[in-house]
């Protein structure tokens, strides 16, 4: 079932200006109720819910910034406001945004920052479904807000973004809106886990005898998403060869297995996700341009979490949340951890803060978890730890980065497949940052 449209209230009593952005709010999905004067506003309000109103200053009967300020001594719950006049000073513009006003604009109009300063107040007024499991800033409320009309399509979905920062969560949630029935299947594979001799049989399996240790039949993971989801994750680790095999099975939704000879129909939703530049790396022969645009139907780019702050106390919450329905063991974030939190640039994005909180619980007893439990050392220079006076923002992050490795690295007791799989990077993609920052296993 989709979601109600977004309403909006516009109060506007110059009929040319009133009527245009009635109707372009109406093209772009919106339910609008376009009144003229104050008074009418302040009996719709007391009648229905609005997402977000949009409020001339100059009205027939009052003025907007006296209308503003009866609706917010009646008591009455209000949307974000945003208002419009042709007479803008800087005196009106501050007094309306201590008020509580979310934004202020002259005439004439750009009415296109105008609608996506709507939309945006809209998706975080009113979250479309999914959006619980993705995040809280605008970046994610716009991903998840996407999720519905993609699920009404059967096109492939690209995600791009660096690793960690969540790509296998948004399939999940486009997957859930396609079909909350848990039965229905979801396959992830990691293309960068598996190597060249393995990745043809799990993708398409094989029949008993087709080699060596082969002792029965067994699906591959077209087969085993008939009917579901299939994700495969860094697509971008796939040889030249199984390119054009994977080509071939999107294009026919065929598949044979290895040793077999019979076609097999599959019907499948394919997400695929990589953090690599696939258009650069077509540009360089190293990626199939056709398997490509087989894939590119649509792109989701997902934002690292250091470029949306908003989620990192969010996600937080929410793992600490998660365990302690499992487990019992309630855990909260002191300001302190909460300050750090916010100042480390997160080189792993949403899985190293994962793996933080959770070793932080592992590790300490304490109910409530401190920034020294989360990082240890100095706190209170940790936003500027590991780098010297004047390194730049590259610099950081790398030095970040390699701190990170290292750690997984002596987690792992120096095991390069084991921690290539607990970063959730191919083992040529380790070796290649290792490389790269310095680091020997």
């Amino acid at each position: 079932m989709n979601a109600l449209p977004y309403s909006i209230c516009l109060v506007e009593d110059d009929e040319i200006m009133g009527e245009a952005l009635a109707d372009r709010l109406g093209l772009e999905g919106f339910a609008c109720d376009w009144f003229k004067n104050g008074r009418s506003i302040e009996q719709a309000f007391g009648r229905r819910h609005y997402d977000v109103a949009i409020c001339d200053i100059q009205l027939p009967d009052m003025d907007g910034e006296e209308l503003f300020s009866r609706l917010q001594s009646s008591g009455t719950p209000l949307p974000p406001f945003i208002f419009i006049t042709g007479y803008g000073t800087v005196d009106r513009a501050v007094r309306l945004l201590k008020m509580g006003a979310h934004d202020y604009l002259t005439k004439p109009l750009d009415i296109h920052g105008l609608l996506e300063s709507v939309r945006n107040l809209c998706i975080r007024q009113r979250p479309m479904p999914g959006v619980s499991t993705l995040g809280v800033s605008l970046e994610m409320l716009h991903i998840a807000s996407m999720l519905p009309r993609l699920a009404e399509g059967r096109g492939s979905v690209l995600i791009t973004g660096e690793s960690g920062v969540g790509k296998e969560q948004v399939a999940r949630a486009l997957h859930r809106q396609v079909d909350s029935d848990e039965r229905t299947p979801f396959v992830a594979v990691n293309c960068g886990a598996l190597t060249e001799s393995l990745i043809e049989a799990e993708l398409f399996g094989h029949v008993k005898g087709a080699f060596t240790g082969a002792v029965r039949d067994k699906k591959g993971c077209f087969e085993l998403a008939n009917g579901g989801t299939l994700f495969l994750d860094e697509i971008a680790e796939m040889s030249p060869v199984m390119q054009v095999k994977l080509l071939r099975v999107i294009q026919e939704r065929r598949i044979t297995r290895v040793g077999g000879e019979v076609e097999i129909p599959v019907d499948i939703r394919l997400i695929c996700a990589t953090h690599q530049d696939l258009k650069k790396m077509v540009e360089e022969g190293r990626f199939r341009e056709d398997l490509y645009y087989r894939i590119h139907v649509v792109h989701l780019q997902i934002l690292p979490l250091r470029e949306r702050p908003d989620d990192i106390l969010w996600l937080a919450r929410r793992f600490l949340e998660n365990w302690a329905q499992a487990d019992g063991d309630r855990r909260l974030i002191h300001r302190s951890a909460e300050q750090a939190m916010l100042a480390y640039p997160w080189p792993g994005n949403v899985r190293e803060l994962k793996h933080c909180l959770e070793r932080a619980r592992i590790l300490s007893s304490d109910t409530v978890l401190t920034a020294q439990h989360l990082f240890g050392g100095d706190t209170a220079t940790l936003s500027a730890r590991d780098t010297t006076p004047g390194a730049s923002l590259s610099e950081y992050l790398q030095s970040c980065e390699r701190r990170y490795i290292e750690e997984s690295l002596r987690a792992q007791g120096g095991h390069i497949i084991h921690t290539a799989n607990a970063l959730g990077i191919s083992r040529k993609n380790l070796w290649e940052k290792m490389k790269k920052l310095g680091i020997t296993s």
